[in-house]
C-alpha cells in the first residue's frame, strides 16, 4: 500500500500521507511527495492541492530509522521548493505534532492551516543539528527575527493560537479538518495568492540583536553547539538572498549530523523512547491507577503528592499527628502557589490541585487506594512501621512502594503479606519536577506491580529506569564515587573551586562541591554514620570533618565554601583550608580538560562495575539515570556514551 494517496474532490486534489505511527519522512514518503507534485502539476483539472495525513498526527518529523544512514534522495530540501513552487498552490492541514521535517514541508506550502490542538516547532536543536530543509530561512520570513529566533534555537513548539499569531500559520479550524481544508482552498483560490516564502523578503536586525542573543544563547546551551549554529543560520537568512541562506543552513545541518554532539543526543533520544516500555514486560497488563496515597508529608512526600495531582490522580496524604498533616498540605500549597508564580498553572488550577488532596492521620482511609507511595525518613524501623500498617489496612491488590534512596527494599517489606506488591519507586528531589524515576523490584516484585511502575511513569511524565538492589541503586551509587573521586583531587592539591569550575565547563550546571553545599553535606554524613552504626567499615571523607565542624553548606552559611548571608556565591574557604591542610599532599597539576575526564571516567568505572553485577540493564540505562537526576549534559551522551572503554583502560 502506498503512503502517500491522491484523491480528488473536484478542483481540489487531497494528497493523504498514511505512513504510521507518526507520518514520519522516510524516502518514501519524500518520494511520495515528489511524485505528487508532478502528477498534480499536469493534471488541468486540478486547482489546488491539501496535503492531510491520517493517524493521529501531520508529518511528525525525519524517520528515526534513517538517522544513522547517508540521506537518500529525494533529499528534504527538493521535497519542499517542489511543493512551493508547484504550479498548484499546496495548503497544509496540521493536525497533532508538524514537527521538524514535517513543519518545514507545511513552510513549503502556500497556506498553513491546524486545528486549535495542534502544535508547530522546529525542535532539531535537541538532536544536536539545525533544520535542514529551510526552516531557519523560511520561518524568519514568516514569523520575524524574534519570533524565529525562540523557535529554532530553543526547539520548543508552540500551539495553534500562538503559531497563528506569529504568522506560521493562516488559520485555526474548527470541526472536520479535512472538510474545512477543502472549503479553505476554494476560497483561497478566489482571492490573489501570496507569494511563495521563498520569494518574500527576510527582515533585518540590528548588529546588537544578534550580539546580545548569541551571549545569551551560549550562557543558556552550556557547551551546546547546535543552538548557536541554528542562530547564525537564522542572521544569515536575514543577511543574505533566498538561495544563499538555504545553502549555508543545508551545509550546517550536514556538519552538524556528523558530529559527536548529535551522536550523543541520537543515543539518548533513542534511550528515552525506549525507557517507558521495556521489552521484558511486554504484553504484561499493569494494575489499574484510579488514585494513590503518599505517606509523609516533608519536602519528598509533598514533591510526590504534587506530581501526582499533576498528572490527575486523587491523593490521600498520611501523617503521624493533625499538626503534621497540617505542614504537609501547607508545602503542597506552597509547590501549587510557585507554580502559579511562574506562570506554570492559573490560581483555579492550583485550587483544584490542592481540592485533590486529603490528609489523614488515619491508615484506614487507604483501604480502597490502588498505590500507596511512602517517603517518610530514612529510618529502616520507621519504614516498616509504615508497612506494617499498611499491609493490614491495604487491599491485597495495592501496589506498596518505598521512596528508599539507600536502603535496602527486601529489608523494608521483610514481613510483608503478598510481597509481590512491593516495589521500590526513587523519586527525585523536587519530585514534581526532577524527570528521573529508578523503579527498583525485589526477587518477590510480581511483573503485573512492576510494569504499573512504569505506567505510573508514563502517567507523570518521567524518565523510567529499572535498577537492581545495592547501596545507591545506580544513581547514588555513582554520586558516591564521582564525590569520592572529586575528594581525592582534594586531597591530591587541586582545589575546590578549579574542580567546580572544570566541571561547568564540562556542561554541569553546577560542579561537585557546589552541589553539595546547596543539597546540604549533613544528608550524606548521616547516611555513613548510619552505615557505621551498623558495623560498616566507611572510612572518614573530607566532608565528615566539615560536618563535625559544623559546616553543612549554605544553611549554615558554610560548607565547602563561605557564603555571605542572602548571598548564594561561593566564596574560598579560609576555615575550610586549615581544617583540610593536614590531609592535602600535592600532587601532578591537572588542567581542567583533566580534571573532568579523571572525574567523568570514574563514573564509567563505576557504570561497568553495575553493568556487571546486573545491578543496570544497560549502558544506556545509565546515562538516562545521570542526565535525567544528577545533571550530566545532554549534549555529552551520559557517562557511558563513548567513554566505558577508554574508562575501563585506565
Amino acid at each position: 500500500m502506498s503512503v502517500v494517496t491522491i484523491a480528488r474532490e473536484g478542483n481540489i486534489a487531497v494528497v493523504t500521507i498514511d505512513n504510521p505511527p507518526v507520518n514520519a519522512l522516510s524516502q518514501a514518503v519524500r518520494q511520495g511527495l515528489v511524485d505528487a507534485v508532478a502528477e498534480l502539476d499536469n493534471d488541468h483539472d486540478v486547482a489546488a492541492v491539501v496535503l492531510i495525513c491520517a493517524g493521529r498526527t501531520f508529518i511528525a518529523g525525519a524517520d528515526v530509522s534513517e538517522f544513522d544512514k547517508p540521506p537518500q534522495p529525494p533529499h528534504l530540501p527538493d521535497v519542499v521548493l517542489g511543493i512551493e513552487l508547484a504550479a498548484k498552490p499546496w495548503i497544509a492541514a496540521i493536525h497533532g505534532s508538524a514537527l521538524g521535517g514535517g513543519f518545514e514541508v507545511a513552510l513549503g506550502c502556500r497556506f498553513r492551516i491546524a486545528t486549535a490542538e495542534a502544535s508547530v516547532g522546529l525542535p532539531e536543536v535537541t538532536l544536536g543539528i539545525v533544520p535542514g530543509a529551510g526552516g531557519t530561512v523560511r520561518s524568519v520570513r514568516l514569523a520575524g527575527v524574534e519570533a524565529a529566533v525562540d523557535l529554532v534555537t530553543t526547539g520548543k513548539p508552540v500551539r495553534a493560537p500562538q503559531a497563528l499569531e506569529l504568522g506560521l500559520i493562516d488559520s485555526i479550524i474548527e470541526g472536520d479538518l479535512h472538510v474545512a481544508a477543502i472549503a479553505f482552498a476554494r476560497d483561497a483560490l478566489s482571492h490573489p495568492l501570496p507569494q511563495p516564502v521563498s520569494h518574500r523578503l527576510a527582515p533585518t536586525a540590528a548588529d546588537t540583536f544578534w550580539a546580545e542573543s548569541e551571549a545569551a544563547i551560549a550562557k543558556r546551551a552550556r557547551g551546546e553547539v547546535a543552538p548557536l549554529k541554528a542562530l547564525a543560520c537564522l542572521r544569515r537568512a536575514t543577511g543574505t538572498d533566498f538561495a544563499a541562506a538555504m545553502q549555508f543552513e543545508r551545509a550546517t545541518f550536514l556538519e552538524l549530523r556528523a558530529s559527536r554532539q548529535a551522536a550523543a543526543l541520537r543515543h539518548v533520544f533513542f534511550a528515552e523512547r525506549a525507557a517507558p516500555r521495556p521489552a521484558a514486560l511486554s504484553g504484561v497488563q499493569p494494575l489499574p491507577l484510579r488514585n494513590a496515597a503518599v505517606i509523609g508529608g516533608g519536602t519528598m512526600g509533598a514533591g510526590i503528592a504534587a506530581a501526582l495531582r499533576d498528572a490527575g490522580l486523587p491523593v490521600i496524604l498520611i501523617e503521624r499527628d493533625e499538626a503534621a498533616v497540617e505542614r504537609g498540605i501547607a508545602n503542597l500549597k506552597d509547590i501549587f502557589a510557585g507554580a502559579v508564580k511562574r506562570g506554570r498553572l492559573t490560581e483555579d488550577a492550583a485550587e483544584a490541585r490542592l481540592a485533590g488532596v486529603t490528609g489523614s492521620t488515619d491508615y484506614a482511609a487507604l483501604a480502597d487506594t490502588d498505590l500507596v507511595i511512602e517517603a517518610v525518613f530514612e529510618e529502616l524501623s520507621v519504614k516498616r512501621q509504615v508497612f506494617e500498617q499498611l499491609g493490614r489496612v491495604c487491599r491485597p491488590d495495592a501496589v506498596l512502594a518505598t521512596n528508599t534512596s539507600y536502603l535496602d527494599p527486601r529489608a523494608i517489606a521483610e514481613d510483608l503479606a503478598n510481597p509481590g506488591r512491593f516495589i521500590g519507586l526513587h523519586f527525585f528531589s523536587p519530585a514534581n519536577v526532577m524527570k528521573l524515576l529508578e523503579i527498583v523490584p525485589t526477587p518477590q516484585t510480581a511483573d503485573a506491580t512492576l510494569a504499573t511502575g512504569f505506567t505510573l511513569a508514563r502517567v507523570l511524565g518521567k524518565v523510567p529506569v529499572r535498577a537492581g538492589i545495592c547501596e545507591g541503586f545506580i544513581g547514588n551509587r555513582i554520586l558516591k564515587r564521582y564525590r569520592a573521586e572529586a575528594e581525592m583531587l582534594v586531597r591530591q592539591g587541586m582545589t575546590m573551586a578549579a574542580i567546580d569550575a572544570a566541571m561547568r565547563g564540562y556542561g554541569f550546571a553546577m560542579g561537585p562541591f557546589e552541589a553539595q553545599d546547596l543539597g546540604g553535606l549533613d544528608i550524606a554524613f548521616l547516611q555513613r554514620e548510619g552505615a557505621r552504626a551498623a558495623g560498616q567499615n566507611v572510612p572518614e571523607t573530607l566532608g565528615d570533618i566539615l560536618v563535625r565542624a559544623g559546616r553543612k553548606g549554605q544553611k549554615t552559611g558554610g560548607g565547602w565554601y563561605d557564603y555571605k548571608s542572602g548571598n548564594r556565591r561561593p566564596l574560598p574557604s579560609d576555615e575550610v583550608s586549615h581544617l583540610l591542610a593536614p590531609l592535602v599532599r600535592p600532587g601532578p597539576a591537572l588542567d581542567a580538560e583533566a580534571i573532568a575526564d579523571h572525574l567523568v571516567g570514574a563514573m564509567a568505572r563505576e557504570g561497568d562495575a553495575i553493568l556487571s553485577e546486573g545491578i543496570a540493564e544497560k549502558a544506556s540505562d545509565i546515562d538516562l539515570v545521570e542526565i535525567h537526576g544528577y545533571g550530566f549534559p545532554r549534549w555529552r551522551g551520559g557517562p557511558m556514551f563513548g567513554t566505558s572503554p577508554r574508562a575501563s583502560a585506565k
